[in-house]
């Protein structure tokens, strides 16, 4: 795997989470009214994301809590390692269900295979609308114009790409933000110090994929100082 660059910050930075809740204000919605919202929760199962696959899986459960005036969200884990092994669970509406599968699963060294996380939303979505991809991985080892092109193909689709970013690996960071823009998703980078901030975005997130940008502007007068910088955008 490629390693991380140089020292990591003590915190994410403002500037890139103000960056990244103005680009969820600013996506269109695109749940129909009275079904639940549908994401696709994909991460970087590979050697250099065991230390923080545990908190992950704490995190994550953060979406159903905060989804669940709006009718609940249907979420599909999707994970990637080892030799090319990418798995994808059933469709699951509850946190004790998809944190059961996530504390199941083990990290294996090996390569990245994002494109076979797009591929699959792709694949999904023209079964029925996927309303939010959100990725989660430190390191990119794909090239980078075959992303894009899988990329504006998902972006064409209606599904924006939400990818987080842990560490500071520039590779990376240029994929993910690439793969963000072509999809009308947005790009934010975390470490191990903004774990708080990484739920609070999740579950902003997982807002708009259930109940659009009026839920969210709801859900920021009832979360952190971070989501509630959504508001102004929203309005």
């Amino acid at each position: 795997m490629a390693s991380e660059k140089g020292k990591l910050p003590s915190k994410a930075r403002s500037a890139d989470i103000d960056a990244f809740l103005k680009k969820v204000a600013a996506i269109p919605a695109t749940t129909p009214a009275g079904e639940r919202g549908r994401l696709i929760f994909a991460m970087d199962a590979t050697a250099s994301r065991e230390p923080s696959w545990d908190r992950a899986c704490h995190i994550q459960g953060e979406m159903f809590a905060a989804t669940a005036a709006l009718g609940g969200l249907d979420v599909q884990l999707v994970y990637y390692r080892g030799f090319r092994e990418c798995k994808a669970s059933p469709w699951v509406g509850n946190s004790a269900d998809l944190v059961g599968r996530m504390t199941a699963v083990r990290c294996l060294g090996g390569a990245t295979q994002i494109a076979k996380i797009l591929k699959h939303a792709i694949k999904e979505t023209r079964k029925r609308q996927v309303n939010a991809l959100v990725f989660v991985g430190d390191c990119m080892e794909e090239d980078v114009d075959a992303l894009s092109a899988i990329a504006g193909e998902l972006g064409l689709l209606g599904v924006p790409a939400f990818m987080f970013h842990e560490g500071a690996d520039p590779i990376a960071m240029r994929g993910f933000q690439q793969i963000a823009k072509l999809t009308n998703g947005a790009y934010c980078r975390f470490d191990t110090a903004s774990a708080g901030q990484l739920k609070e975005l999740l579950s902003a997130v997982a807002v708009y994929a259930a109940g659009g940008r009026k839920a969210l502007e709801d859900y920021s007068r009832r979360a952190g100082a971070v989501v509630r910088q959504i508001t102004s955008q929203v309005k």
